[in-house]
C-alpha cells in the first residue's frame, strides 16, 4: 500500500514536524510512506500534479487555520481525479468537531483526532490489511455505509516512546527545523489550542542534549523549539541553554516560545556568555490589562511579567520577539493604547501585534456570545468585532499593524523612531496611529514599496508633522538620512541621492487630504 503525508505550508522555509512523528510511526513492511511538502502559495494544477502522480491508495493530510480551506479544495480535486483514493485528515482544525467536519465535507473519509501517532499507525496498518475494522482505534472518525463515528479520544502518549522525528529522515538545511522537547503546556489560556492539552510531558534531558548534538552536527541553520512554554521548568531550560552554548559550532541558532515570567537570574547569566545570534526568544505578552488577564487566564502578574523581559531585552546578543493579541474581552481602544505603550517600551526586537482568532475547540469560542463576539466564519476564525471594541477600531489597529511591520519590525528606522517620539512628546502609539492615519490618506496602502521609498514616505510626514508644530526638519532629516544610510547598501544610497527625498506615487492626494488628519 502505497501512502502519502502531505501539507501545505504557509512558506517554503516552514516545514511540518507532524507528518515526520507519523513518517516514523509507521513500521509495517507492507506500507510505502511518501512526504511531500507544498506551500499555499503554489499554483493548484501543480500540487494536483505531483500527487496525483504518485498513484497513492491513502493521502493523508495536514491541517491547520492557514491551510484548511486550500487543502479541502484540492481534496476535491483529486477525488475527482481519483474516485478510490483513501483520504485521511488530522491536525488542530479538524481534531475537535471531528463527526460535524466529515458531515459537511464528504471527501475525508478518516479524521485523526488529536495527538495522532499512535491512532494513525493503528489506521494505516487496517487499512494495509483490508479488514476495515475502526471502531477500537481510539482518536479516530471515520465513515461507513451506516453514518459517521467518532471513537473515544486516544490518551496522551508516554512522549519518550515517541521516535525521534528526524531519525529516519533527512535534515533540509534551506528550512526550519522544528523541534519538540516537551508536549503540553502549564497555562489555561482561553484562546490557546495548547490549554487543551492538561498533561505537560517532558523528554529526558539526556535525550534532548543527543537530539541538539545531531542538529549541530548536521549544520542546521535554525531549529525552532515548538514547546509551548520553553522555560516552564526554569532548571531544565537552563541546563539545555548550558548545553547549547557548550556546543554551539558558530552557526546554528535555536528559537524557544517562554514565559517572561519564569526568568530567573541564571538564565540571563547564560544568554549573556552567548554567541550573538545563537538565541532568539518569542515572549507572549499578550495585554497588560489585569482585568482582561484574568478573564483569558493568564497571570496577572504582569509587571514581573515586563520587568524580566525587559532583562532580555536589553541584551544585545540575542533576539527578543514579543506578542500583543488585540480583540481579548475588556480590553477597549483606550485600553489597548495602554498595552502597546508599555511592551513598545521593552524595546524588543520584534513587537508582533496580532489578532484573536477564535479557534476550535478553546473556551474563547464557546463562550463567545458573553462578550458579543463577531467573527470570520471561515479559518482563521479571527475577530470582526466585541463589547470592546467596534469592527472600525479593528481596522485602525489593523493600519496601525501594517506601519508597525514596515517601520519598526523590519528595522532600519531605528534614530528616526526615537527622535520623534522624544521631540515630538508623543507616546510610541499616539505616533504609530497618527502615522498610520496619514499612511491611508495619502493612498500609500494600495500597493508595496521598497525600503528605499518608505524613507521618502516617511519624509513626507516628517515634513507634514513639522509644519504643523512650525517647528524644523533639519534633525528630523539628520536622523532619517542616519537611519537610510545605515540600512541601504552604499549603490543603492547613490541611487537614493539621485532620486532625492520626494515620493511621487500619490503626490496629487497629498495636498487634497492635507486637513484630514486633523
Amino acid at each position: 500500500m502505497k501512502v502519502l503525508l502531505a501539507s501545505l505550508n504557509s512558506k517554503y522555509v516552514h516545514s511540518n514536524l507532524a507528518l515526520k512523528y507519523l513518517y516514523t510511526a509507521v513500521t509495517s513492511d507492507d506500507v510505502l510512506m511518501e512526504i511531500k511538502e507544498f506551500t499555499i502559495n503554489n499554483d493548484d494544477s501543480y500540487i494536483f500534479r505531483e500527487i496525483l502522480g504518485g498513484k497513492y491508495d491513502v493521502i493523508c493530510f495536514s491541517c491547520y487555520i492557514w491551510n484548511i480551506e486550500e487543502t479541502l479544495y484540492l481534496v476535491e480535486n483529486i477525488k475527482k481525479g481519483q474516485p478510490n483514493v483513501t483520504i485521511v485528515f488530522g491536525g488542530p482544525e479538524v481534531s475537535y468537531d471531528a463527526a460535524e467536519f466529515m458531515a459537511q465535507n464528504k471527501n475525508v473519509d478518516f479524521v485523526v483526532m488529536g495527538e495522532g501517532e499512535n491512532t494513525f499507525a493503528c489506521l494505516i496498518n487496517e487499512l494495509a490489511s483490508g479488514e476495515g475494522e475502526y471502531r477500537e482505534i481510539k482518536g479516530l472518525a471515520y465513515r461507513n455505509n451506516n453514518g459517521i463515528f467518532a471513537n473515544e479520544q486516544v490518551e496522551s502518549l508516554a512522549f519518550e516512546s515517541v521516535a525521534f522525528p528526524y531519525s529516519l529522515l533527512p535534515c533540509e538545511n534551506d528550512k526550519i527545523i522544528y523541534y519538540q522537547s516537551s508536549r503540553g503546556c502549564p497555562f489555561n489560556c482561553s484562546y490557546c489550542m495548547s490549554s487543551l492539552e492538561k498533561k505537560l510531558r517532558a523528554l529526558p534531558l539526556k535525550r534532548v542534549f543527543q537530539e541538539i548534538d545531531f542538529f549541530i552536527s548536521n549544520n542546521v541553520r535554525q531549529v525552532k523549539f515548538i514547546d509551548r512554554t520553553f522555560n516552564w521548568d526554569i532548571v531544565r531550560c537552563n541546563e539545555i541553554l548550558k548545553h547549547i552554548i557548550k556546543n554551539d559550532n558558530g552557526t546554528i541558532n535555536f528559537h524557544f516560545e517562554i514565559c517572561g515570567e519564569f526568568i530567573d537570574d541564571e538564565f540571563i547569566k547564560l544568554l549573556e556568555t552567548a554567541r550573538n545570534g545563537l538565541f532568539k526568544f518569542e515572549v507572549g505578552i499578550q495585554t497588560t490589562y489585569k482585568k482582561t488577564l484574568e478573564a483569558v487566564n493568564r497571570s496577572t502578574e504582569i509587571e514581573k511579567v515586563l520587568a524580566k523581559t525587559r532583562r532580555i531585552t536589553a541584551l544585545e546578543n540575542v533576539h527578543v520577539h514579543v506578542d500583543l493579541i488585540a480583540g481579548l474581552p475588556f480590553e477597549s481602544y483606550d485600553v489597548f493604547k495602554t498595552t502597546f505603550n508599555e511592551t513598545y517600551e521593552l524595546l524588543a526586537n520584534t513587537l508582533q501585534l496580532g489578532f484573536l482568532k477564535l479557534l476550535k475547540g478553546t473556551q474563547i469560542r464557546k463562550n463567545a456570545e458573553n462578550y458579543s463576539y463577531e467573527y470570520r466564519r471561515k479559518a482563521p476564525y479571527e475577530v470582526i468585532s466585541n463589547e470592546f471594541l467596534s469592527a472600525q477600531d479593528l481596522c485602525r489597529l489593523k493600519q496601525i499593524e501594517e506601519i508597525l511591520d514596515l517601520y519598526y519590525n523590519r528595522n532600519g528606522f531605528e534614530k528616526t523612531l526615537k527622535y520623534i517620539i522624544e521631540t515630538f512628546a508623543c507616546t510610541p502609539f499616539e505616533f504609530f496611529e497618527e502615522f498610520a492615519i496619514f499612511y491611508n490618506l495619502k493612498e500609500f496602502q494600495h500597493k508595496s514599496h521598497k525600503k528605499e521609498d518608505l524613507y521618502r514616505i516617511l519624509y513626507a510626514y516628517g515634513q507634514w508633522k513639522t509644519k504643523k508644530l512650525n517647528v524644523s526638519i533639519d534633525e528630523f532629516l539628520v536622523n532619517l538620512t542616519d537611519d537610510m544610510k545605515s540600512a541601504l547598501n552604499p549603490d543603492a544610497v547613490k541611487k537614493f541621492e539621485r532620486k532625492g527625498w520626494i515620493i511621487c506615487s500619490t503626490e496629487k492626494q497629498q495636498m487634497s487630504n492635507e486637513g484630514k488628519i486633523e
